[in-house]
């Protein structure tokens, strides 16, 4: 059995990316502005023409720096794309160490833009959230989805909190904690409604303090006469279709108890008009001397020697 519980683990935090850099290239802002203007002229053109709308593009970027530097304006790159490889000249955006365009910095997975909201790092690389914890986040035993936040280690898998509950009547563990069984947690009570061996007296469960007799287990308490309930000082005990009883209520149940002195018969035994008696106990009623099989009279309910008999009802 196990009553270990285990404690949350959170879960890695996302990240956020540094806000992009506008002075390092403020004075081609107002440019790459009109540069967007252009862009789908120059693409009509680059169609028409055969030739590529990002080389287009690249050119006349590279038309209006040298512009920019004959007329004594130095506009400095603030840095290489990380993602294209490409000098950035607008807004630059700094995440794992790196520069990116903004629209550049996107999920691994869906390719969705991560400049504007939180992301997950690994091996890396850049995730959104949604991509990370499908991808990377311990998966709960019972619901099989991805762990967000805290994280419940127990019966070596993770869960969420919340789920992780007795299999029988899902009640969340308290600090009681739980009992295993085939790899399943379960409270208290269940487990032992369930797996507990059963007092063969009352059917509780037994947990402490029992005895082992006729093929079962009992509570000490239980183990007393099916009969009048009263227990075995003696340590002895009759057994009758699997139940305990005293010597007394034993020989009453099997239908040997004296006649004559209300008491068993455990040794030599006269019987007699259908019942039994003690051979000292076999008696006339009226002068009491000893009566032998053959030679006695029966008279309502009571037995009699022949001259008793012949002298009081003949």
């Amino acid at each position: 059995l196990s009553a270990m519980s285990s404690t949350p683990v959170p879960v890695p935090k996302p990240l956020l990316p540094s806000p992009p850099h506008t002075e390092a290239a403020r004075q081609l802002d107002e440019l790459l502005a009109d540069l967007g203007h252009t862009q789908s002229k120059l693409a009509a053109a680059g169609q028409g023409a055969g030739v590529p709308t990002e080389s287009l593009l690249d050119n006349m970027l590279d038309s209006l720096t040298r512009d920019l530097q004959e007329l004594g304006i130095t506009a400095a790159p603030a840095g290489v794309c990380a993602a294209c490889r490409k000098p950035i000249a607008g807004k630059v955006l700094t995440a794992l160490g790196k520069t990116w365009h903004p629209e550049h910095f996107t999920c691994a997975r869906c390719g969705q833009e991560l400049d504007k909201g939180p992301f997950f790092e690994q091996g890396g690389q850049a995730f959104c959230e949604e991509d990370y914890h499908q991808a990377f986040s311990p998966r709960c035993a019972y619901c099989a989805g991805p762990i967000r936040e805290k994280v419940l280690t127990a019966l070596e898998q993770t869960w969420h909190p919340e789920h992780f509950f007795c299999a029988h009547c899902g009640k969340v563990f308290g600090d009681e904690g739980f009992l295993e069984r085939n790899g399943k947690p379960y409270c208290h009570q269940d487990f032992l409604a369930m797996f507990a061996p059963k007092c063969q007296g009352c059917e509780r469960p037994v947990v402490d303090n029992y005895l082992s007799a006729l093929q079962g287990v009992w509570h000490t308490e239980c183990f007393v006469c099916t009969e009048c309930r009263t227990g075995f000082t003696g340590g002895s005990f009759f057994e009758l279709e699997g139940r305990p009883y005293c010597e007394l209520h034993f020989h009453r149940q099997q239908g040997t108890i004296c006649h004559g002195c209300g008491r068993p018969v455990t040794g030599r035994c006269i019987t007699a008009a259908g019942r039994r008696y003690h051979p000292e106990h076999f008696i006339c009623a009226y002068c009491l001397g000893r009566l032998h099989k053959g030679t006695f009279r029966e008279h309502g309910d009571k037995m009699y020697c022949q001259p008793c008999h012949d002298k009081l009802f003949v």
